[in-house]
């Protein structure tokens, strides 16, 4: 209960910080580009043009609208690959402020967490516009959405604190995320669905044990084909999330001290 009160007082204490911080990073990263703000738009349509052409041309995509299927995804993988990724070496890169002045580590992480939203709700905003130009039914089981993001937030969060973590002391973490995370891409039905390319035993672990392919199953689930979603699956991932998160919480405070001395 320590970790945690110091975590919650921590959060609020640095929270504006954090979004200053944010929207410095947001601004450093278009402000060189004649597009600006575009590039968040034009990025992921373009990946999503390559791989419904690729899936859904060249390897006969059967999945109902398709396009929309594939960006919406997208938006959840990319949303938790830049949340692993971007963990990794956080505090190594943020070195000169890690070692001057005293800052919650994971506060860096809810920086980052904060322009990878802003990106995924943009991302989400094309969704909604694919979704009138396709003509995909919308429906009140849309806002099944949120809940289900939320699981999607704190589950990257808890594992991108423990990358945080061990990334100051294993120089390879990053290279083996990597290659973990780009595994992980085609294994998590990005470009097709598990439970009716696989099927049986398979795509029942495929979707239950990986929370990314289970999270893109139940955003699919209720934002394309109106369904409802798993509520045991949704608390079962927000309770292990949890149990993450709390660990990383932690695993940073015992460390605290020890980062600067290692980078």
């Amino acid at each position: 209960m320590k970790d945690i009160k110091l975590f919650i007082k921590n959060i609020k204490k640095y929270f504006r910080y954090a979004v200053r911080s944010a929207k410095a990073e947001l601004k450093s990263e278009v402000s060189d580009s004649y597009l600006n703000w575009l590039w968040w738009v034009i990025e992921p349509l373009c990946f999503m043009l390559i791989y419904v052409f690729v899936f859904g041309t060249v390897f006969k995509a059967s999945e109902q609208y398709f396009a929309t299927f594939v960006f919406l995804g997208l938006t959840a993988w990319e949303f938790f690959n830049r949340m692993l990724n971007g963990s990794v070496k956080l505090i190594i890169s943020n070195r000169d402020l890690v070692t001057k002045v005293y800052i919650p580590k994971y506060i860096l992480l809810l920086s980052k967490s904060f322009t990878y939203l802003f990106k995924l709700f943009i991302s989400f905003g094309i969704v909604f516009i694919l979704m009138v130009f396709t003509k995909v039914p919308i429906t009140l089981n849309i806002l099944y959405m949120f809940p289900i993001l939320i699981v999607l937030y704190i589950v990257s969060f808890g594992i991108g604190m423990l990358l945080m973590h061990f990334g100051v002391f294993l120089d390879d973490l990053a290279n083996l995320v990597h290659i973990f995370l780009r595994m992980l891409l085609y294994l998590s039905g990005v470009f097709y669905d598990i439970t009716t390319r696989l099927g049986g035993d398979l795509a029942y672990y495929l979707v239950r044990l990986n929370p990314i392919a289970f999270i893109m199953n139940q955003l699919r689930k209720t934002v394309i084909y109106a369904g409802n979603p798993s509520f045991e699956g949704l608390a079962f991932w927000l309770v292990m999330g949890l149990i993450i998160l709390f660990l990383g919480i932690h695993v940073i405070h015992k460390n605290e001290n020890s980062y600067a001395k290692v980078i």
